[in-house]
């Protein structure tokens, strides 16, 4: 057994369902470059580390760190619930945000989406999470209910004398006809190396629709390893934006079943590698519905000797007739150390469907360059100009008011790292 998964198992207190998940987690062990889904992710130096349980009080983290965060927020700290942190007062009728263990501990019916197995060896790391979660977020919204102001979830990671490790389990549900606007910020304080194992189900009912927005901006020794699955309804909508700014490894598999007519799916990002940072990002949208449609804009850049991966799969089913898909990738590569790995792939078992995919690596435009510097711009702010605008084009999906917030953090992000 590797150094990682005898000190993630040493932390488990668990029911005996619990107990098959992490044995069937370890006895597959963890996925190496012969696994098609792990390719061009190495797991070498991740397996020989290891960590300890996050202590369940909460690290103390000065409020000024939050001062650009409205409320109503959720705060965790390195895995924790922070009770003085945090602000739901004015969490608006009809909506419940509450951690998932005060939610379990109040019998509520969340608790039926931890019973769900996973069945293949890759999902190593799902399988540890339904071993060992023992918190995260409870966020539903009742029928026909509209919230205009976007909800925060705050993570912030602290560093300290050990590593230590957290497994989140999230539950995001809108019941028919509701509207809801979520941010996700992902801070750190010190340059903390801890393990964030988290897996996330979004499950929106008809007609509800969700705006959805991920900053991962975590430490750069972190080890960020995050799991998406939705499922959309007749009708749902799906928005979202990842920005992935942060930590050593950082790895995101966004699952979506368009299982209902007319449901809708716009996912966009931007992968950000510098330094020697390892970015990778899975789509895996499956079309079952009839006219159901997903547009996905990602925009790849990887400077220094960082590493950026992107798989973007899409599943057209049989009988999902009328489906408009769209996937486009671009990346930008900076440094002759650095590499980019792109893998779009299209599977289309239905007919009368429109669908288009493709991906690009190159650099920047030499013709914008020469133009910029003959208007006096020093060769590197001519650079940066163009990265900035050449990574603001997902930011789209969203309201205004979220693309606004998204682009300040970007544009930090991108002048913290040199590209822009």
């Amino acid at each position: 057994m590797s150094a990682l998964l005898d000190s993630l198992a040493s932390g488990f207190c668990g029911s005996d369902a619990r107990r098959a998940e992490l044995d069937a987690a370890l006895q597959a062990g963890l996925p190496g470059p012969r696994t098609e889904a792990w390719k061009y992710t190495s797991l070498r130096q991740l397996e020989r580390r290891s960590f300890q349980p996050a202590p369940l009080a909460p690290a103390v983290v000065d409020a000024a760190l939050l001062a650009d965060i409205p409320s109503p927020r959720l705060v965790f700290v390195n895995g924790r619930p922070s009770g003085a942190l945090s602000d739901v007062a004015a969490v608006p009728a009809g909506v419940q945000l509450a951690t998932l263990s005060s939610a379990l501990a109040a019998g509520d019916e969340a608790a039926r989406f931890l019973g769900r197995r996973f069945e293949r060896s890759e999902e190593v790391f799902a399988r540890l999470n339904a071993a060992l979660a023992d918190e995260g977020v409870l966020l539903r919204v009742e029928a026909g209910v509209q919230v205009e102001t976007p909800l925060q979830l705050v993570f912030i990671s602290v560093a300290g004398e050990t590593d230590l490790s957290w497994h989140h389990r999230h539950l995001i549900e809108l019941r028919a006809g509701a509207a809801l606007g979520v941010v996700e910020h992902h801070l750190h304080v010190g340059d903390a190396a801890h393990l964030d194992n988290t897996l996330v189900h979004v499950h929106l009912a008809q007609d509800a629709v969700l705006s959805h927005a991920r900053v991962q901006a975590d430490a750069t020794r972190a080890t960020s390893l995050l799991r998406t699955d939705a499922v959309l309804a007749r009708n749902a909508q799906y928005r979202r934006v990842d920005l992935e700014l942060g930590a050593a490894l950082s790895r995101h598999e966004l699952n979506v079943r368009l299982e209902g007519d007319n449901a809708q799916l716009t996912a966009n990002g931007v992968l950000l590698g510098n330094g020697r940072r390892h970015v990778d990002t899975r789509l895996g949208i499956e079309h079952i519905a009839r006219d159901t449609a997903s547009e996905m804009v990602w925009r790849g850049v990887a400077a220094n000797r960082s590493r950026v991966v992107f798989h973007g799969g899409i599943h057209i089913r049989e009988g999902a007739d009328g489906t408009d898909a769209n996937l486009s990738n671009k990346n930008l590569l900076l440094s002759a150390d650095a590499e980019i790995d792109t893998q779009p792939t299209l599977v289309i078992d239905a007919d009368e469907v429109k669908a288009a995919h493709g991906a690009t690596v190159g650099q920047l435009d030499a013709n914008a360059l020469f133009y910029l510097r003959s208007r006096g711009l020093p060769a590197d702010r001519a650079q940066q100009l163009l990265s900035a605008a050449f990574c603001h084009e997902p930011l789209n999906a969203l309201d205004a008011r979220l693309t606004e917030q998204l682009t300040a953090q970007l544009t930090r992000a991108l002048a913290l790292a040199g590209v822009a």
